[in-house]
């Protein structure tokens, strides 16, 4: 009898420890990030020259930083992390049981995931069939005592029956949505076999819209730092690591950019360097130290808007250009422009300080951007982009509020995030191969 209860023991053990290893032990998965002007997206607009895209690319960067902006001043103010329309990748997940695609907005300035269920008050026509909760067998809404019910602070009220209710604004407020704190089973396509499948991720189901919202728009999925993101929701489940590798907007290549989880987004090897993650006051935003920047040989040292200020600038793949303080950035430029030499000329546009007609004769020299022990080294295809027929400009720009290391100068580097040990690695890599 002994025998029989400690083989039953055992075989339950074996079971236990099978299945927890199974859900925790992730290998690692990679799938797409969707350019907002790829072919693939469906903001594509065919008739658009390259030049029209990057010139509204630009344009809704400094939107998007107006916006945070406001954020940083107001931190306790009832808004949402990112204005929707405003944005520069995509990534397809799906919901639920059986799972329900979605094509949402992958963004490092927000946390909350949520997508447009029925029914819906205010949702327009789209591409993608809406969510349907009751068709989802995993499908459940959020009691106001959970966690991440919790999580939502102000943003979050209860009903009548005890339901956690969400509500978001955008801006100033004059786009909304909100509807029921839910959660259900997350799926991600792999590049490298079976999709990947999470029981039981947070998610917002909005149930009523109002205000202007994209066509084509269906939701976001949160990828900051703040507990309700997915990435944060995932930690235990791949490790607490992520990273991605963007194509540069030059590049002539089909290859689509890559996001990868858990083993996929460790960064390592030759070549790599890494800088500490730091809490700021906004928990979204991924802070770093900004110790300055040195064209060439000539150092310019950064003091940020506050001295002794530990994160100073944020990293973030939606932001475009790169935002500078006024001072600091005219002290770049100026080592720029004396580096280069030739005759710079004047942005139409009104987007960018320093712009040359033609690059073609002129030595643009590595940029070397100094992080807390960690030297990232921008070659000219990160520091100057080519805005129109006859102009090509430095991609970083003055702003009197804040400091942003946008995805210009990310592109064609493997950027990882280690949210377990709070670092930020990054090396030099050809995202086309990716």
């Amino acid at each position: 009898m002994k025998f029989l209860i400690f083989t039953l023991v055992v075989i339950l053990l074996t079971h236990f420890y099978e299945h927890s290893d199974a859900e925790a032990k992730i290998e690692g998965f990679t799938t797409d990030l969707i350019s907002h002007d790829s072919p693939r997206s469906p903001f594509y607009n065919p008739s658009e020259t390259k030049f029209q895209r990057l010139e509204k690319a630009f344009h809704r960067s400094i939107l998007r930083g107006n916006h945070f902006s406001a954020m940083t001043v107001s931190p306790n103010e009832i808004q949402s992390d990112v204005i929707p329309g405003r944005f520069e990748y995509l990534m397809n997940i799906s919901l639920g049981t059986p799972p329900v695609p979605m094509l949402g907005i992958a963004d490092t300035g927000s946390d909350l995931i949520w997508r447009e269920c029925l029914p819906c008050d205010g949702c327009y026509q789209q591409a993608e069939p809406l969510f349907d909760p009751g068709t989802s067998e995993t499908y459940k809404t959020l009691a106001c005592d959970n966690e991440f019910c919790q999580d939502l602070g102000r943003l979050g009220s209860c009903s009548n029956d005890n339901t956690c209710i969400y509500s978001y604004a955008y801006g100033t407020g004059q786009s909304s949505n909100s509807g029921y704190m839910s959660s259900d089973t997350l799926t991600i396509g792999s590049d490298q076999g079976e999709p990947a499948s999470f029981p039981g991720i947070a998610f917002g189901c909005a149930h009523r819209t109002d205000g202007s919202f994209p066509e084509m728009h269906v939701g976001i999925i949160g990828l900051g730092g703040g507990p309700l993101s997915l990435v944060k929701q995932l930690d235990s489940r791949v490790g607490g690591q992520f990273s991605y590798c963007l194509v540069p907007l030059s590049s002539d290549s089909t290859a689509s950019s890559k996001i990868n989880f858990g083993r996929n987004g460790a960064v390592s090897g030759s070549g790599t360097v890494s800088t500490p993650l730091i809490k700021g006051s906004i928990e979204t935003f991924y802070y770093l130290r900004l110790e300055g920047m040195s064209v060439g040989s000539t150092r310019v040292e950064f003091n940020g808007f506050s001295a002794g200020e530990e994160g100073n600038i944020f990293i973030d793949s939606g932001t475009t250009q790169t935002f500078l303080p006024p001072d600091f950035y005219s002290e770049v430029e100026s080592a720029l422009v004396t580096a280069i030499g030739g005759q710079p000329t004047s942005d139409p546009t009104g987007n960018f300080g320093l712009c040359y007609s033609s690059v073609s004769n002129l030595e643009i020299p590595i940029l070397t951007v100094h992080f807390t022990g960690a030297d990232v080294q921008l070659p000219p295809l990160n520091t100057f982009i080519q805005a129109d027929e006859d102009l090509f400009c430095f991609t970083m720009i003055p702003s009197r509020s804040l400091v942003i290391f946008g995805n210009l100068a990310q592109m064609n580097f493997l950027v990882g995030y280690d949210l377990n040990n709070n670092m930020l690695s990054s090396k030099p890599t050809d995202c086309t191969k990716q």
